[in-house]
């Protein structure tokens, strides 16, 4: 794709964050750390999303484990989620310059975790208004301290250096619109589910939904905030008029609202288990080594997250 040179200009300026551009019709760059491909691809016209891989954090990856999208307007950008360290934002920053020149008005953050805030200092330089759940604010504040804390251990000093916890100015309180010129983005706040700061993107002009990790395919759901509502919230979120989901973890794209079924079975499996569970007397420490074991063989990462799935759950279901 040949370069014009507006973006010639803004590829050369990415140099003061560190990021170097490699032009091409999908934009690739290059992961500063470990030599690894960053693709973008675009997955709907001028929508484009980077998939991330089905491992927990490590330097590795370096932090390359959410997927990250980009939806382009006639007069701006918005960009959801930062990625989990500053060099894998300086690649995505430079993925995104390899396809537009437009202005990058909008962060958009789905959600408080690591991996899909980690790189918003990155994006600082671009001037975006970073948009958030309006309890986002307070859940940063709560943790982020214990997660730049607790992540050096898991990503290493190099690949923390210069990520700090920046916070949402602009706040979902239920529905927001964001005008990109001739597309205008539809963000929904949700009630407590995966967390109790969920931020989901509509894009109706391509029928693409961005559900940050309100949707889980391959890498096991995780629960921070509560499985009875998520399980609420299930058919109003597969009520969204899209075609096609970019979910926080696992194919991107994939086909809506099918992305919905191995989740909310999983979902299902669990709560099953641990009401027949608490009904029996059985103890929290027991319960969570068996509840939901059924589901192992459908998804990476279960023996990193099931029993505190589990552990979560059986402390809300016991209230029942």
């Amino acid at each position: 794709m040949p370069i014009d040179p507006t973006r010639r200009r803004m590829m050369k300026g990415l140099a003061s964050v560190g990021a170097a551009a490699l032009p091409c019709c999908f934009a690739q760059s290059v992961l500063a750390a470990t030599g690894a491909e960053f693709t973008l691809r675009e997955i709907a016209d001028g929508v484009f999303a980077f998939q991330g891989v089905d491992e927990l954090m490590h330097p590795g990856n370096e932090g390359a484990i959410c997927n990250l999208g980009v939806v382009v307007g006639s007069d701006a950008v918005a960009v959801i989620d930062s990625g989990g360290s500053m060099a894998e934002a300086q690649a995505f920053i430079a993925a995104i310059t390899a396809v537009t020149s437009k202005p990058v008005r909008y962060l958009i953050n789905t959600h408080v975790h690591p991996d899909h805030i980690f790189g918003n200092a990155a994006f600082r330089a671009l001037g975006p208004t970073i948009v958030g759940h309006q309890n986002l604010p307070a859940a940063l504040e709560a943790r982020g301290e214990y997660y730049l804390r607790s992540y050096r251990e898991q990503l290493g000093d190099k690949l923390m250096e210069g990520i700090e916890i920046v916070p949402p100015t602009l706040l979902v309180e239920d529905m927001l619109e964001l005008d990109l010129g001739g597309r205008v983005l539809q963000l929904k706040a949700w009630d407590a589910a995966h967390t109790d700061n969920d931020l989901t993107v509509h894009d109706p002009t391509t029928g693409t939904l961005f559900a940050g990790d309100l949707v889980f395919m391959g890498h096991l759901p995780t629960i921070d905030g509560s499985l009875l509502g998520w399980l609420r919230q299930m058919n109003r979120l597969a009520g969204i008029d899209a075609v096609r989901v970019v979910p926080g973890h696992g194919p991107a794209p994939s086909e809506w609202p099918d992305a919905l079924e191995a989740e909310r079975r999983y979902f299902e499996v669990l709560a099953r288990d641990l009401r027949l569970a608490i009904k029996e007397g059985t103890p929290l420490a027991e319960a969570v080594k068996t509840a939901g074991r059924s589901e192992a063989p459908n998804w990476a990462l279960f023996d990193d997250y099931n029993e505190r799935n589990a552990t979560t759950a059986y402390a809300e279901l016991e209230w029942e």
